[in-house]
């Protein structure tokens, strides 16, 4: 079963022996959230990135605007130098740093891959362009750190999480009956709702469109979460998320056919109910399926999921492992095409290849100075296979449907950038007798594989040959 290996993690490395119990390997990971293995000098929470994020508020730059409005070359030099002084770009690559060094240094990459699935499900996207300071923190702190909590527990969170409040336009839903609501009103400013939490917490985050949810449950739910906003002082500066009973529309709401009194109180109840509705859990059971196994799970196959969910009441790590050993036993009839990142990492971890920048080169940069090629080499593999985890264009994230990363560009973009990896493999790990000992250490039909390479004699050319092979591209 070592393709099932790489179907739950990222491969075996060059100094790992294949597990003999496969199975209980994966599932003895997700009992609990394991310390990060990252030991740079410091791992920044959210809110500390939040004030730098602050320093280059709207307002600061537009002083700088302002005041090298009549000269272009200054105004430039300006604007970069403010980015660079508040991090600004700095961050993505501590934050990339910290999540591949999970992936391919940790002692529970299954953990991690699970990890990955969460922070693509609760997408903070990039039209905020959010993730320059706080996509990554929040992936670590709303998302990660509940992974050994209930659905109910991380919903919650990854809800009223500064990133999200702020990635949704929360702030804006104002509850047009609510005493600030009626002010507005009565000076002839707009005091209307704004939809888009609402409706994403139903589509995207819980029950989908199969729970047979409507516009008003949509409007419900958006009169329901009114109040709940983050702090902003006159500077334009960023502070907590609080709830703001002012803005809350008044009154008794009703949601898929339950009712919810008004006050801070309503949203965890009625995430509460959520996270026990059934579409919610078959939905969540699909979308791990679908993550893991096949595009198009079956009934059969998401079942043991849902009912582990039932059992447990939503908590996760029984959730996690009823996946697991769905994946387990679907392995050998199913093999799902593996997204760019997943596809890189798994490269990386089976060769050794050494791109992820070290604590010590991060550590050494300081804000303000240019950032050099080692410390963002992440960030540019990234964007250039097409799948940078922090730069999803939409709140529902990056697609786990094969066809849309089997793309002619996407994949001669693997070509290409297998080429760049094996530059960063060390000399004594290109030999062919390196290549046979790890194909036979990650793969269910090594033999066929190594027929295949035999057929290339330069070790750069096998390299790439078989990092694009359907036995690779898929687990």
């Amino acid at each position: 079963m070592k393709d099932f290996v790489r179907k739950v993690s990222f491969g075996v490395g060059p100094d790992e022996r294949v597990p003999t119990d496969p199975l209980n390997w994966a599932k003895n990971q997700l009992n609990s959230v394991p310390k990060l293995k990252w030991d740079g000098k410091k791992i920044y929470t959210e809110k500390e990135l939040r004030e730098f994020q602050n320093k280059y508020s709207l307002k600061e730059r537009k002083k700088i605007r302002d005041k090298y409005k009549n000269d272009p070359d200054t105004l430039k030099k300006e604007q970069r130098k403010l980015a660079l002084k508040t991090g600004r770009g700095h961050w993505i690559n501590l934050e990339l740093g910290i999540r591949h060094t999970e992936a391919i240094h940790s002692n529970s990459p299954v953990f991690t891959k699970l990890w990955y699935f969460w922070a693509n499900h609760f997408t903070i996207s990039s039209i905020k362009q959010l993730q320059q300071f706080s996509t990554g923190a929040y992936q670590r702190e709303s998302i990660r750190e509940n992974m050994d909590q209930t659905f109910e527990k991380m919903a919650f969170d990854a809800t009223v999480a500064w990133p999200m409040i702020r990635h949704l336009d929360n702030s804006q839903n104002i509850g047009p009956d609510s005493p600030v609501g009626l002010k507005r009103a009565s000076r002839g400013k707009e005091a209307t709702i704004n939809e888009n939490h609402a409706r994403e917490l139903l589509e995207l985050h819980t029950v989908s469109p199969n729970s047979g949810y409507n516009q008003d449950d949509v409007i419900q739910m958006s009169y329901l979460m009114s109040g709940w906003r983050s702090r902003k002082n006159k500077e334009g500066k960023f502070g907590d998320v609080y709830f703001e009973p002012n803005i809350h529309q008044p009154g008794r709401k009703r949601i898929l056919g339950l009712g919810y009194n008004e006050g801070e109180k309503g949203l965890s109840k009625v995430i509460r109910d959520l996270s026990k509705n059934p579409s919610c859990r078959e939905f969540i059971a699909m979308k791990l399926c679908r993550y893991l196994i096949t595009d198009y799970p079956s009934k059969e196959m998401t079942k043991p999921i849902v009912d582990a969910w039932k059992k447990s009441d939503g908590y996760l790590p029984e959730v996690h492992k009823a996946a697991i050993e769905v994946a387990f036993n679907y392995s050998p009839m199913y093999k799902k095409f593996q997204n760019p990142e997943n596809w890189l990492l798994q490269m990386v971890k089976m060769t050794g290849a050494n791109i992820i920048p070290s604590p010590k080169i991060l550590d050494n940069h300081v804000l303000g100075n240019k950032i050099n090629k080692s410390q963002k080499v992440l960030h540019v593999l990234l964007n250039s296979i097409g799948h940078h985890p922090y730069f999803s264009k939409q709140p529902n994230g990056w697609s786990d449907i094969s066809d849309d990363w089997m793309s002619p560009e996407l994949l001669i973009r693997r070509l290409v950038y297998s080429k760049e990896i094996f530059n960063k493999i060390k000399k004594n790990n290109q030999s062919n007798d390196f290549y046979a000992e790890m194909i036979l250490k990650n793969f269910d039909n090594p033999n066929q594989i190594l027929k295949t390479l035999n057929k290339r004699k330069e070790p750069i050319d096998r390299h790439i040959l078989l990092f694009n092979l359907p036995e690779v591209l898929k687990s």
